[in-house]
């Protein structure tokens, strides 16, 4: 562990419900707890819980695992032993088997084991299409948010394939091709599909709603227009389609430096309207 991920450890354990949520957790060992249990012990509603579990999950302290219908979070012993480990390692000028038991606190940790200790924010990305701007976004954030973020696409009436104009605009700008698809956002919906944290629907149609995926996931409204309406010479479309790319990055560039950790549920909401209401419409 280096110094920026026991900050970002730290950040989250920043707020009272996340440490009475990591005890609990700590509580009950390996085996772990359900959601809804862990919601009725700590009083507290299965949305803002599943956001408090999210950063700490993100920060590489609590693992969790589906069981059937139900998820089980279970405290992750090898981020408690690295954050304590990096914290102690300097006891008594570097020798901390002179501090007695705290030294049993520190752990032998594989570097591979570590690399692989934070979680990533999963994010899905609607439009109508599934062909355009969600399969933009959705290759955008695999790029700039790798480590950090799953990013993933779909429609409500997807067409068979993405946009050509889209693809090739991706492929020249050196995003990885081979996800990206046109597909149902039924495919999330089915109990076996990832649990998404975040949904943003990119649509600029008036009433377009979003799907019903979990309680868990935060929701935003980035309204970007359709390129399959873009009109004018080769010329002109190709201008607006790399405006309509610069867009998506500037917002979404944005989004991946959030300080998740240290924003509570309704803070981060705001700040997901905020980003799609600041950024300029396209000409």
């Amino acid at each position: 562990m280096d110094s920026q991920q026991a900050a970002n450890a730290f950040q989250a354990l920043s707020q009272e419900t996340r440490v009475r949520l990591l005890r609990l957790l700590a509580g009950a060992g390996p085996s772990g707890m359900p959601a809804g249990e862990l919601a009725a012990r700590l009083s507290v509603p299965p949305s803002t819980l599943s956001f408090h579990l999210a950063a700490l999950e993100q920060a590489g302290l609590v693992q969790s695992t589906r069981q059937g219908r139900q998820v089980i979070y279970a405290v992750r012993i090898l981020g408690l032993r690295s954050l304590l480990g990096f914290v102690t390692e300097t006891c008594c000028d570097g020798r901390p088997e002179l501090c007695g038991d705290l030294a049993r606190l520190l752990p032998e940790i594989d570097d591979a084991e570590v690399s692989t200790m934070s979680a990533a924010f999963n994010v899905l990305f609607l439009c109508t299409r599934n062909s355009a701007r969600s399969i933009m976004a959705e290759a955008i954030l695999e790029k700039i948010g790798k480590g950090r973020f799953n990013a993933y696409s779909a429609g409500s009436a997807p067409a068979p394939a993405p946009m050509p104009e889209v693809m090739d605009k991706l492929r020249a700008l050196g995003h990885d091709m081979d996800r990206l698809r046109s597909k149902s956002w039924d495919e999330f919906m089915r109990p076996d599909a990832p649990r998404m944290d975040f949904i943003i629907a990119l649509c600029d149609t008036p009433g377009e709603s979003c799907p019903d995926i979990g309680e868990k996931a935060l929701t935003g409204f980035w309204p970007l227009p359709d390129p399959a309406l873009f009109t004018g010479t080769e010329l002109e479309r190709n201008v607006l389609l790399n405006q309509l790319y610069s867009a998506l990055r500037r917002r979404l560039e944005i989004f991946c430096n959030l300080p998740f950790a240290s924003l509570d549920r309704m803070a981060v909401k705001t700040r997901l309207d905020q980003i799609g209401a600041s950024s300029p419409a396209l000409a």
